[in-house]
């Protein structure tokens, strides 16, 4: 069997959500989203995965989460910390914030060998993109990314704004990827890109992205080359190093082809305090239906 890995992002808090949503319960035994994740990816064929936390959350996460996979699949951990940055670098002192998703990766470099996955921990990304993104694994190429591209109108929040990669797909490559803040506004679906590009609408069916991205374990030296330059010239107060960004420069360099893995799957998260109910009405219909054991990991 290929390996593969799920590599978690769980080092932030979500500010609008109003406390630590990584590790709140949402199913019948408190499991986090990331047990259906984790789930998802073993029955797909993920045979290890990687939570990228800060440091003091080590033992929360291993007396939960951890203890309840232990059996099922490899566990490692990496740590997003401030100072795991290039030497010579100073750390403004007002910065309290990670350096951004790239950086998240980066900080993996010395657990992950192998062709892995990208995921958020506070999202639900749905088994049928699992799947997909495991096949795309399979055949994996150094020069290449997936990106599972989710109609936009299945990742919106009637509670208000979310972020999303907006994407601009031709012939099933990706041309291109704005980091974006969706909105209903009058029924329609409003881009405002956080670039500072003029808001506009997009389609219901729009692409994009919700950080579920399959790189080949080559991509850790392509963030490598790179996060020196952002440090050189970002303004370290307040920018990040995101794979969104990094994507999109590979792309335009010509030295990364970016597919998109298409999915009808329907996100369900929790970025407001008031999107937890919905989420969790979301899951007992999964359970009615079968999709997840009342005890997953019995």
């Amino acid at each position: 069997m290929k390996e593969k890995t799920l590599l978690i992002l769980a080092a932030g808090l979500g500010s609008r959500y109003g406390g630590c949503k990584q590790i709140d319960g949402f199913g019948p035994n408190k499991e986090f989203i990331m047990d259906y994740s984790i789930y998802d990816a073993i029955e797909s064929g993920f045979t290890k995965v990687v939570f990228l936390i800060k440091r003091d959350m080590l033992e929360t996460i291993e007396n939960t989460i951890a203890k309840r996979i232990k059996n099922k699949i490899k566990v490692e951990y990496a740590f997003q910390e401030m100072n795991n940055i290039p030497s010579g670098v100073i750390i403004p002192e007002d910065r309290v914030k990670p350096w951004g998703t790239a950086h998240a990766i980066y900080c993996c470099k010395d657990v992950i060998h192998e062709p892995f996955v990208m995921i958020n921990a506070d999202d639900f990304y749905g088994r049928e993109s699992y799947k997909e993104i495991s096949k795309y694994l399979d055949n994996i190429k150094s020069n290449n990314i997936g990106i599972v591209g989710y109609k936009a109108k299945n990742t919106m929040s009637e509670l208000g704004s979310v972020k999303r990669g907006v994407c601009t797909v031709k012939n099933n490559k990706v041309r291109d990827i704005v980091e974006s803040e969706l909105r209903y506004t009058d029924g329609k679906i409003e881009a405002r890109p956080l670039n500072g590009i003029e808001f506009h609408l997009i389609d219901d069916d729009t692409l994009v992205s919700m950080n579920m991205i399959a790189f080949d374990y080559s991509f850790l030296k392509c963030i490598d080359d790179n996060i020196k330059e952002f440090f050189e010239k970002s303004d370290l107060s307040k920018d990040e190093f995101l794979i969104p960004t990094l994507i999109r420069k590979s792309i335009n360099d010509k030295a990364y082809t970016c597919n998109i893995i298409n999915t009808d799957a329907k996100w369900c998260g929790v970025t407001y305090k008031e999107d937890k109910e919905q989420l969790i009405e979301f899951l007992n219909k999964l359970y009615d239906e079968g999709v997840y054991p009342k005890d997953m990991w019995k």
